[in-house]
């Protein structure tokens, strides 16, 4: 489960300072005024905690992976009985060797192709055969993808998030310094978080 955290976003004196000074001209009490602060301290408040927290701070800990041995079968049911798209790999020593998803099954069922579920049986019925069989008895090695993203367990919070947007990727497994699998933190865990929840000090 997700670290417990005792602190959120606080809109301080400085945030709006900040945010004061990065609007040019002069700056009328309106409404719309007041929005444009609101919104430009509101981002430098989020910048200076995600700053401060580290990934470990917001991660889950207890993380579904299989073994790079792992048999595609198992895989699938795993997938199938956590109702999750993906999960990491590691090697014997718990290292991080990859991740494995829905679209990596469907890539390897469909020779390669970046492919929907819908298309692979589309491809199924005109071969007339059923393309799971192409990667029967193989295991999660033999799919994966790798090398995995990846953050360490100490980077700042907002590398993480930089991370989700410029991979366009739903989750990231965390690691230690020696590489092996920490945990692994998603966009929800960030948005569930206390730490955006919002405070404006008086």
């Amino acid at each position: 489960m997700s670290a417990q955290m005792s602190f959120c976003v606080t809109i301080n004196d400085d945030d709006v300072f900040e945010a004061m000074k990065s609007i040019s001209g002069y700056i009328d009490i309106t409404p719309g005024d007041f929005k444009q602060v609101y919104l430009a301290a509101y981002k430098h408040a989020v910048e200076r905690v995600t700053n401060a927290v580290a990934v470990k701070e917001i991660m889950t800990t207890a993380v579904v992976f299989v073994k790079s041995d792992t048999p595609l079968s198992d895989v699938a049911d795993i997938l199938a009985e956590k109702s999750i798209s993906g999960l990491p790999v590691v090697d014997d020593m718990g290292s991080l060797v990859g991740v494995i998803s829905e679209k990596d099954f469907l890539s390897h069922m469909g020779a390669g192709r970046a492919l929907t579920f819908m298309t692979v049986v589309a491809h199924s019925l005109h071969r007339k055969a059923c393309d799971v069989m192409s990667i029967d008895n193989h295991a999660a090695k033999d799919i994966m993808t790798a090398p995995a993203v990846s953050i360490s367990e100490n980077a700042p919070l907002h590398e993480a998030v930089s991370l989700f947007k410029a991979r366009n990727i739903n989750r990231i497994p965390v690691t230690k310094a020696d590489g092996r699998l920490s945990g692994i933190i998603t966009r929800g865990d960030i948005l569930r978080s206390p730490l955006f929840q919002i405070n404006v000090q008086g």
